[in-house]
């Protein structure tokens, strides 16, 4: 919708209001990656997180040219596609218990070690959050990127390129404690039948999915083709 305001409203077509964009977009990317990197808290780290992905998004928004639409469209697919797998995982690991959900991160230090599927799945939720190639997070981040290299965004790619390095980090982090011999503490765990269940099943098939849209990314581009929003 504000895609759709963005491109046919006259009103929008002050450039003051590019350059409101530009700094709302350039302190969600710097301010979103900032205040993730900071938490030991799963979900709250994925909940900053996404203000930084949204501060991506603008920079095609304030584009909205080019490959702008086609790019906005990739990026809400990909993103939404990996956030679903990312808290999916933890909803599994919350299942079994009432009350607090598992999402500390030291619950998830060696996860690895006692679910090797579902640690596989998070990884790559991690990596498609943090722009890896052959993830569908990837596809995503490089049509925002070359969107803004073509309408020359110059600022606000750089502000992208290095709220980028800030999120590769604390997704790393993330990897690194799933794989860490885990201390002989009580913590929450999913059931050990999870991949047998619904939600189990549905998460596996976001994580082919997410891997699927990274290698081939075409069968995307071609509904968003088909759904007509590229022909805004």
């Amino acid at each position: 919708m504000l895609l759709r305001l963005y491109q046919l409203s006259p009103a929008m077509a002050g450039g003051w209001l590019n350059d409101l964009l530009s700094l709302i977009a350039i302190a969600s990317i710097l301010l979103g990656n900032l205040l993730a990197l900071m938490q030991s808290n799963l979900k709250r780290l994925l909940g900053y997180s996404s203000i930084a992905h949204f501060g991506y998004l603008l920079v095609a928004l304030i584009a909205s040219k080019g490959l702008a639409v086609e790019a906005i469209g990739v990026y809400l697919t990909t993103y939404v596609l990996t956030s679903l797998g990312a808290f999916g995982v933890v909803t599994l690991m919350s299942t079994p218990y009432h009350g607090r959900d598992c999402d500390a991160l030291y619950e998830y230090r060696g996860l690895f070690w006692r679910r090797p599927n579902l640690t596989a799945v998070l990884t790559l939720m991690m990596l498609s959050l943090a722009g890896i190639p052959l993830t569908a997070g990837f596809i995503g981040k490089f049509y925002i990127v070359a969107v803004g290299v073509e309408s020359h965004l110059w600022w606000l790619l750089g502000s992208l390129i290095i709220g980028s390095a800030i999120g590769v980090f604390y997704y790393l982090r993330v990897m690194v404690t799933l794989f860490l011999v885990a201390p002989g503490l009580h913590r929450h765990d999913a059931p050990e039948n999870w991949g047998q269940r619904t939600g189990g099943i549905m998460l596996m098939a976001m994580a082919g999915l997410t891997l699927f849209l990274g290698v081939y990314p075409q069968p995307l581009l071609e509904l968003l083709q088909h759904t007509g929003l590229t022909a805004l």
